[in-house]
């Protein structure tokens, strides 16, 4: 009995102790540290720094032209005078400016004639359209420099002057140059006219053939221009240009080529030319003779394989100066276009006639007189049937006797 109570007191007093020891614990763990609220306090300023002059470092913005370029003429205008820049200079920019715009819109704006380059005359309609354009053009950049500049400004035509005088090059093709070759050709152009002006100038009165130092300046210009140029815009550029190209205009007059006849006839005379270029100079020999029948044998044949029988007949009848002189003295009369065959007829039969008469060494003076005096009676019938009374008295008052 005494050893069940005393076990039972033990067991309560190590309960007690550890109920007591859990106590302890709990009361001694470390408190989480309370945050420590600042207290404000007025602040004191003992002293002031003040920044002298000399302690700033300015780092000022370069201005640029930027700055001073404006899309609106009257703001660029503003700009300009603001930073002091001479009223004369003011003017130069602005003019340089205009001209430069309107040279472009002329580019782009008025249609070039000689872009139909294988008409031997200008179509007279997109040569009246051209004209109109380009005169409402230079109105309004007259008008728009007035508005900027005032009424009283003096014309400096920089870019205006200078472009119309130069070969438009514009088109499909020479339009896309670059501007470095742009200016490259204008400058062989300029050089080329100096050279032509200096030839002219110095030129030999009595000289054999004064064309030929002209011809050469020109293929050395033409050289010049094919290290600028590739193959089709130089090709482009001599069609418009090139004397040979204007030379063939005159031949074609009245032909009407297409663009790839005359490219073709084009083709062939530069290739002559070239062959001829081969040929040695000085005196001709008959070897010389020989090659050049060859070339024109050859330059024949091709121009008639190309053109085809009609179109190279109808070539060669215009090529024949008493046929130009026909037709000149038809369209100065103003016949009528479907007589000019029926004329040059009544005057290449009368032509041959006169030149049987005078070579016919049967005949006496005599007999020679009276038949061209019959033959010339013949001509003045036929031509007054064929012109009409009114048209041959006027060809008759402007005719030498």
């Amino acid at each position: 009995m005494r050893t069940r109570w005393l076990v039972v007191g033990l067991t309560v007093s190590v309960l007690l102790n550890l109920y007591l020891l859990l106590g302890w614990l709990r009361t001694h763990q470390p408190q989480a540290p309370v945050p420590r609220l600042a207290t404000r306090r007025p602040v004191v300023i003992t002293n002031l720094l003040r920044p002298l002059r000399t302690n700033i470092v300015f780092a000022p913005r370069l201005l640029s032209w930027r700055d001073i370029e404006s899309e609106d003429y009257p703001t660029y205008i503003a700009n300009l005078r603001a930073i002091g820049c001479p009223e004369a200079t003011v003017q130069d920019i602005i003019v340089a400016d205009v001209n430069e715009l309107f040279a472009a819109r002329r580019l782009a704006e008025v249609p070039n004639p000689r872009r139909e380059w294988w008409r031997s005359e200008p179509d007279p309609e997109l040569v009246r359209q051209a004209e109109a354009k380009r005169a409402a053009l230079d109105a309004e950049r007259q008008a728009l420099l007035a508005t900027l500049l005032g009424p009283d400004w003096e014309t400096r035509r920089l870019t205006a002057q200078a472009e119309e005088s130069r070969n438009p090059l514009d088109g499909e093709i020479l339009g896309t140059l670059s501007a470095e070759a742009r200016r490259q050709v204008r400058e062989i152009e300029q050089r080329l006219a100096r050279r032509i002006e200096s030839l002219r100038a110095t030129a030999d009165p009595e000289a054999a053939d004064p064309e030929a130092d002209l011809a050469r300046l020109e293929r050395e210009a033409r050289a010049e221009l094919a290290r600028v140029l590739p193959p089709a815009q130089l090709e482009e550029y001599l069609l418009r240009y090139s004397t040979t190209a204007d030379r063939l205009r005159a031949q074609l007059r009245g032909f009407n080529a297409t663009p790839e006849e005359f490219r073709v006839l084009f083709r062939a005379q530069e290739q002559m030319a070239e062959r001829l270029d081969q040929l040695e100079s000085g005196p001709g020999t008959p070897a010389d003779a020989r090659r050049l029948a060859a070339l024109a044998r050859e330059y024949e044949s091709t121009l008639e394989k190309t053109l085809g029988p009609a179109r190279y007949a109808h070539y060669r009848l215009l090529q024949d100066p008493l046929f130009r002189q026909t037709r000149q003295t038809a369209e100065r009369l103003g016949v009528e276009p479907e007589k000019l065959i029926p004329l040059y007829r009544v005057n290449q039969l009368a032509a041959e006639e006169r030149q049987r008469v005078l070579t016919d060494s049967a005949l006496t003076e005599e007999d020679r007189t009276r038949e061209l005096a019959e033959l010339y009676t013949a001509h003045l019938a036929s031509l007054r049937q064929l012109l009409g009374e009114d048209a041959f008295r006027r060809w008759q008052a402007e005719s030498p006797p």
